[in-house]
């Protein structure tokens, strides 16, 4: 244990492995259907029907987040457009020209995998397509970052100083975080640091665990969370928002990538 934060031993890290290997599985099988024309409510049952039809859980169904919302309704977070995290699935169908963030986490045997992907529905604008590169090198950039007792604000500094040059944003209000028995735990992981920030000082030890997701703006990095369901999160001037994940186990080598998909876009992909 490194000051609260769990240190997982080769047992553990296997259980991790395990959740992590389904919850990629589970992406892979949604990929061929994030389409024009869907509802993101269906692709949410598909999530439920596939998760439990393994044997597992969907982690997101029923999830008390900020005191002040209720319990999380569905089995997924779908972000479309300028929503950067938590849009609850609904009977909206996804349109050409959408980019949309699916994020989902399973439970599996009591350990959490968790991850998301921005998906480009049919053909986009190049301004969309831009932001979505950039987005998923940024995550990429994150992960480079980390070293064996290292400091977490390590990844916050590469990611930020990597997505100004494009001319885009990097959300402030939410960030990456440790993961494994629980949901969310230390460390937090923010996906900025510049001098003046108080947060990152943590040292990143071998066996711990936990998320980059970075969520960039097209706009301002400032969000504002829907007054009626208390979990919708948008840009404040409703410009777009994407956002990439990976739960990452920290070894003595270096980061494992544990929610690497078979399908989907690899390491120096361009969209």
């Amino acid at each position: 244990m490194a000051k609260g934060i769990p240190l997982y031993n080769a047992d553990d890290r296997e259980g991790l492995r395990a959740a992590s290997r389904f919850n990629a599985q589970l992406m892979d099988f949604l990929r061929p259907h994030v389409k024009p024309g869907i509802k993101t409510i269906e692709i949410d049952q598909m999530i439920h029907d596939y998760t439990r039809d393994h044997g597992h859980i969907p982690a997101c169904l029923g999830y008390h987040g900020p005191a002040n919302a209720p319990a999380y309704p569905n089995c997924s977070c779908i972000s479309i457009n300028e929503v950067v995290c938590h849009g609850i699935p609904d009977d909206r169908e996804l349109r050409d020209g959408d980019i949309v963030n699916v994020d989902i986490t399973t439970l599996v045997n009591g350990w959490h995998g968790d991850q998301s992907e921005t998906f480009m529905i049919g053909e986009v604008s190049e301004s969309a397509r831009r932001l979505v590169q950039v987005t998923f090198d940024a995550m990429w950039v994150g992960i480079h970052a980390i070293r064996p007792f290292g400091y977490v604000r390590d990844i916050g500094a590469a990611i930020y100083h990597y997505v100004k040059q494009f001319g885009f944003e990097v959300v402030r209000d939410f960030q990456g975080h440790g993961i494994g028995r629980n949901f969310h735990q230390e460390p937090g992981v923010p996906h900025f640091w510049f001098k003046g920030t108080k947060s990152g000082s943590q040292v990143i030890r071998p066996g711990m665990c936990f998320t980059i997701e970075p969520m960039i703006n097209e706009g301002t990095w400032k969000t504002v969370v829907d007054k009626f369901d208390n979990w919708t999160v948008r840009t404040l001037d409703n410009k777009l928002s994407a956002q990439f994940e990976h739960t990452i186990l920290m070894t003595d080598t270096g980061p494992e990538v544990l929610t690497a998909t078979k399908d989907g876009p690899q390491e120096n992909h361009k969209f």
